[in-house]
């Protein structure tokens, strides 16, 4: 039996099969992305394909109205194959989201981040420095009076340009010495790390390719984003970004940590971060700044402690299961030729260490490139992604936590959610009178609306609620031309209309959605309650909140507070520092004091689990509500009635 995929803007692709395949897995198999936040167990209905010919064996959902159904829609993961047929793929939101994009560094803002960043450690002592080296040598040719063999000829003139005892050459050097040699004359360049009083050589090239590279990655359960910087100057070279290829497999680490325990699992995984996601990037990124991949010789990864399993290719199953040990904290000894990154092979890859099963090394490194392990005032520090992690304190302190948020802040377990790039919703505003949005669309002026990212749907929601259109728990009590129905009487609020958006279909947020998300803010506000209460402190304690993660251009705080994620304090104590998993792995691949105070703060950190803690479960209930079920917590939370 034969299945033809048809993407929508691309080629088709056929799978061989057998009868009583299920179409979800076939697609997978042959890499077709179908979006599946929930790893194919039919609660998410965001794996919609459209039957075009033939026949397949489907389940009735309630994800797939009657009408729908008879124009040959389905859910992939409830189809199984009883013959040949075609499908169609369509190019929504979250398949749109995947696409990967390259950061314009002529950008101040971009620039800003990074700089502030090396401003900020600097002035608590921190120096970026590091030990890699980039020398040009010129070596005399041997000759039949001279029959000093390469390696020798190459060490003696490391010493005296360098000044070290010893030179290690190692095997991916060695084989290539001769003919690099005599392809440039015995003029060549030399890179590598000092190591002591000992040079370690880790690529031999031509005399014009002196640039010596380093690469800091941010994997996110649902995007990874990446900068190239020169080794010596700390000059951003190029930045980009794409969709996580593990996300097929799930939307959140739990979907994926099951995945990966069955047969094969671990290597799909691994391969769809490896060969599907960072190895692209890194191609690309490497032609726009017009570098060899094998200049980079070090690299360093911000991710939470289930990407970091599943990146190095170790059994992540211990994280989820109690008492929840992960494999490593800490990994040293990486190198970018065991995982065959594009790389140079010899590059040493630093993790920056975890904390707990919840609490990751993008934690550890968002919270060195916030600084508040050095201040006397009491931060929070908040991480908005896939999952939320909290860290509060100061230097004498750090607690942590982290919650089950899903993805909704990165556009994950909403129906038209996508994360913040070209098409995406990031700000709104509602009249409270005629109902009508104001939006705010990232992109080229006249961009169309191609989904809601993170920062847009609190905006939505929080004016939903200000308007009177939504009451506390989410639910539609107004009527007019942008609120909607179904059959079944479930309300939604039109954002775009299909000819007002890129795709040609509507784009709104329904009652579902508005529930995802409370849910999800409900997690981040009552970890926040918890967190203080442990330390017996309560939100007036709080001097500065610093508010992280890939959500958008950074959000509303006011909103943010309004729909009750965050403790109401004053406005002017809240500020958005980008993706700061990023911005310190960028400080740990050039610093190697940097390096070294993240284990040391990641070392000091307290983790608080959540789930064992007494009342966190009463905090999340009452949390789930707009704001709150207590609303003396909120007293300037703005609110229709």
């Amino acid at each position: 039996m034969k299945v033809t995929f048809q993407i929508e803007g691309g080629n088709p692709v056929v799978v061989e099969c057998s009868a009583g395949d299920n179409l979800l897995e076939l697609a997978r198999r042959a890499n077709v992305a179908i979006d599946a936040p929930c790893s194919g167990n039919g609660s998410c209905g965001k794996c919609r394909v459209k039957l075009l010919e033939g026949d397949v064996e489907s389940v009735p959902s309630r994800h797939i109205s009657p009408e729908e159904y008879a124009e040959g829609w389905r859910l992939s993961c409830s189809c199984r194959v009883t013959g040949d047929c075609t499908v169609f793929v369509p190019d929504i939101a979250s398949a749109y989201q995947s696409r990967m994009k390259t950061a314009d560094l002529s950008s101040p803002k971009e620039i800003a981040i990074f700089e502030e960043c090396q401003q900020k450690l600097r002035q608590s002592g921190i120096e970026f420095t590091n030990n890699f080296r980039s020398v040009v040598l010129s070596l005399p040719e041997p000759s039949l009076d001279d029959t000093m063999p390469d390696i020798e000829r190459l060490t003696w003139a490391v010493e005296e340009a360098l000044g070290v005892g010893h030179v290690q050459v190692p095997f991916p050097v060695m084989v290539r010495l001769a003919s690099t040699l005599r392809e440039h004359n015995f003029t060549v360049c030399l890179k590598g790390e000092l190591q002591g009083d000992t040079f370690r050589c880790m690529e031999i090239c031509g005399p014009e390719d002196t640039a010596i590279v380093a690469c800091a990655i941010d994997i996110g359960t649902t995007t990874v984003t990446m900068v190239l910087t020169d080794l010596t100057t700390g000059k951003l070279l190029a930045k980009g970004s794409s969709g996580n290829g593990q996300i097929r497999y799930g939307a959140d680490v739990i979907n994926r940590i099951i995945e990966q325990g069955k047969p094969g699992g671990k290597k799909k995984l691994q391969d769809a971060i490896l060969k599907e996601t960072l190895n692209p990037i890194i191609a690309n990124l490497c032609k726009a700044a017009g570098i060899s991949a094998r200049s980079i010789l070090r690299l360093s990864v911000g991710a939470n402690t289930t990407m970091n399993h599943l990146f190095v290719g170790v059994d992540a199953s211990p994280v989820r299961m109690e008492p929840y040990i992960p494999s490593f904290f800490g990994w040293e000894g990486l190198l970018a030729g065991d995982l065959k990154l594009v790389a140079n092979p010899l590059a040493p890859v630093i993790i920056a260490p975890n904390i707990g099963s919840y609490v990751g090394g993008d934690i550890t490194a968002g919270t060195l490139a916030s600084g508040i392990w050095d201040r006397d005032e009491m931060s929070l520090f908040i991480d908005l992604g896939t999952n939320g992690e909290i860290v509060f304190g100061n230097r004498d302190f750090l607690m942590s936590c982290a919650c089950s948020a899903g993805p909704a802040f990165e556009g994950g377990d909403i129906s038209c959610g996508m994360r913040a790039t070209d098409g995406a919703v990031e700000a709104c505003t509602i009249d409270k009178d005629t109902m009508e949005p104001t939006l705010s669309i990232i992109g080229d002026e006249g961009q169309k609306c191609v989904g809601i990212c993170g920062s847009g749907i609190i905006d939505i929601i929080s004016e939903l609620f200000r308007c009177g259109i939504i009451n506390a728990k989410g639910l539609f009590i107004r009527e007019g031309d942008r609120v909607r129905r179904d059959s079944h009487g479930m309300g939604r609020y039109v954002i775009a209309d299909s000819h007002e958006s890129e795709t040609g279909r509507e784009v709104s947020i329904n009652e579902v959605d508005i529930d995802n998300f409370i849910r999800a803010k409900g997690a981040i506000f009552s970890a926040i309650d918890t967190l203080l209460k442990s330390v017996d402190m309560t939100p007036e304690c709080i001097d500065d909140v610093y508010v992280a993660g890939g959500i958008g251009s950074g959000i509303n705080m006011r909103n943010a507070v309004n729909i009750g994620m965050f403790p109401d304090v004053e406005l002017e104590k809240f500020h958005y520092i980008g993706n700061s998993s990023l911005t310190g792995a960028y400080a740990m691949v050039l610093s190697d004091q940097a390096n070294a105070k993240c284990a040391e703060v990641a070392a000091n950190m307290t983790y608080l689990e959540l789930s064992t803690y007494p009342g966190y479960m009463d905090s999340f209930v009452a949390a789930c509500f707009l704001p709150h079920t207590d609303r003396s917590l909120f007293p300037s939370c703005e609110a229709g009635q």
